[in-house]
């Protein structure tokens, strides 16, 4: 297994003390994303909400691994990786109330989350096929969770980029949970990596609450990506909070995990040490770094309930040229709706 943390000094890695200054950043911009977007819906403001609190090293460091043209395939869990690869908080916060997904004009070459699970897979590889055909130079990064490896979706997208030597790094964030089934009851397999044999492909583990081994393993698979031979990464990490604001975790899953310390650590924390042992970083840069993502985040607040109200017939105008009769039926449903709605209702 790939790792930095626990096994040798920041010197001997291939990276710098300002890339490692850069993933804490980005750690820490991510962690009170999620803390403030979890408050957020807690007091009603967005609907629902994906904690990824654990799963910010894993995501950071494949974020930093990536080229500024590089195409990133998205889960519905995948917000710190989008925000460390540029994507604003605002487009990520008025996306989860129910607006469109981009709301800025950022350049970001990012498809939109999948939330069904698995889906995105075989998009990674088809774009990695096109962009083959087109003789580009960038290469695809597809995020998914240990679940989504008991999708079809996932043979299919794997087979097809190890047939036609796709560009594509299949990242999968091992969680040990898809929801309340553990990582047993989902494979027989030693491993996700090992996996990739199956499909003619590399496969290898790296340490996910080691953002620079994150890094270095994503860096070095995107390389043989783009050299014709695709990767499947298992991060090993672990997730801890809920699945959704919709789950309890405590119904199926022990507050003591039976995981190794270096996986089921704060990981942030282990970093922060591993830094400062290092002489990265030091009290006051720490402090700057969180008052700097305290004032972005209020700023993103603010953006987000300052965009224009979004269109209810977008959720038609867009599925088809020309409208089925159902759903017309469906849109004239909605338009009754809203206007015999009482807003009173919403209060009692």
């Amino acid at each position: 297994m790939h790792r930095l943390i626990d096994d040798r000094p920041l010197s001997e890695s291939s990276l710098s003390a300002d890339d490692a200054r850069a993933a804490y950043v980005d750690m820490v911009r991510t962690r009170r994303f999620d803390e403030r977007a979890l408050a957020l819906q807690r007091r009603g403001w967005m609907s629902g909400y994906p904690p990824f609190l654990g799963q910010e090293a894993s995501q950071v460091g494949a974020a930093h691994a990536m080229a500024d043209d590089d195409w990133l395939f998205p889960t519905y869990r995948s917000n710190a990786l989008q925000i460390a690869r540029g994507v604003p908080m605002s487009d990520i916060l008025r996306f989860r109330r129910g607006y469109p997904e981009y709301h800025s004009d950022h350049d970001v070459p990012v498809f939109p989350q999948a939330v069904p699970i698995a889906s995105q897979i075989p998009h990674a590889a088809g774009a990695g096929m096109a962009r083959n055909y087109r003789e580009n130079d960038e290469a695809m990064v597809v995020c998914f969770g240990d679940g989504a490896t008991s999708e079809g979706d996932f043979h299919e997208g794997l087979n097809f980029a190890g047939v036609f030597d796709a560009p594509v790094v299949f990242f999968c964030e091992n969680n040990d949970w898809a929801i309340s089934l553990p990582r047993e009851r989902q494979t027989r397999s030693d491993s996700i990596a090992a996996k990739a044999e199956a499909y003619g492909i590399d496969g290898l583990q790296v340490d996910g609450n080691d953002p620079l081994a994150v890094r270095e393993a994503v860096e070095q698979g995107l390389e043989s990506a783009k050299e014709g031979s695709p990767v499947l990464i298992e991060s090993l990490t672990y997730r801890r909070g809920a699945h959704t604001t919709a789950d309890d975790p405590s119904a199926y899953r022990d507050d003591d995990p039976d995981l190794p310390e270096w996986r089921s650590r704060d990981p942030l924390e282990r970093f922060e040490e591993f830094l400062r042992a290092e002489g990265v970083v030091d009290d006051e840069f720490v402090d700057s770094v969180y008052d700097d993502a305290n004032e972005e985040l209020t700023e993103a607040v603010e953006v987000a309930e300052s965009g224009p109200e979004a269109d209810p017939d977008e959720l038609f105008d867009f599925v088809y040229g020309s409208l089925p009769p159902e759903l017309e039926a469906q849109r004239q449903q909605m338009h009754d709706s809203i206007e015999n709605h009482d807003p009173q209702e919403l209060d009692r």
